[in-house]
């Protein structure tokens, strides 16, 4: 990325890393942020027990998700099984981490088609509120270290682009997304290219 940043600043993997500051890109940073959001939005319980696996079969009782089963390597007569059983079956462990990714898999094609994701992010246009963990620096010699705090700010306008970025699995759009945000915070924004982690108030 190319701008009025500060060049000295971590914008470049090879000049991050040779310092052995710790984290990710922020691109990276943004797409583990919208799985967790995802994931908290679905089923809590555990498909280890029995209220998280019965209710994993009832959102799969459909030919979508009777054909994400089958391609998680699940048998058509297992899968006829288990939803005639209505939950009352004991899947193996491997069995149900099929069932689990299979449920999840579901999950995240709805959530796009339906376009909850992007709308529950755009917040009628208010945006959300992100916090951004700069590059863990304690491996990093004191001589070498640069001052860099938790930053917050609040985002507009660039929902509807991540996660259609996000749904087509395009990192490289997720990248120049990630890029836009960090504009906004000043001049010191390539600081902020690699980060520890970030946080949506979503």
């Amino acid at each position: 990325m190319t701008g009025s940043g500060s060049p000295d600043l971590w914008s470049r993997w090879g000049e991050w890393q040779k310092s052995d500051a710790r984290g990710m890109k922020g691109g990276e940073a943004l797409i583990a942020e919208l799985n967790r959001i995802v994931h908290t939005s679905g089923i809590t319980s555990p498909v280890t027990t029995k209220r998280g696996l019965a209710a994993r079969l009832r959102y799969l009782d459909s030919p979508a998700g009777r054909a994400e089963l089958t391609a998680q390597g699940v048998s058509p007569r297992t899968i006829r099984t288990w939803m005639k059983a209505k939950g009352k079956t004991s899947p193996t462990k491997a069995s149900r981490k099929a069932i689990d990714a299979a449920y999840w898999q579901r999950r995240r094609e709805n959530l796009i088609r339906s376009g909850w994701l992007a709308k529950h992010m755009d917040n009628g246009g208010q945006g959300r509120r992100m916090e951004i963990h700069p590059v863990d620096q304690s491996r990093v010699d004191a001589k070498y270290r640069r001052d860099l705090n938790s930053r917050t700010i609040t985002v507009r306008y660039i929902w509807s682009d991540l996660v259609d970025a996000w749904a087509k699995k395009d990192a490289n759009t997720v990248d120049e997304i990630w890029d836009d945000v960090i504009t906004d915070l000043d001049s010191d924004y390539n600081a902020y290219a690699y980060v520890s982690s970030i946080g949506i108030n979503a």
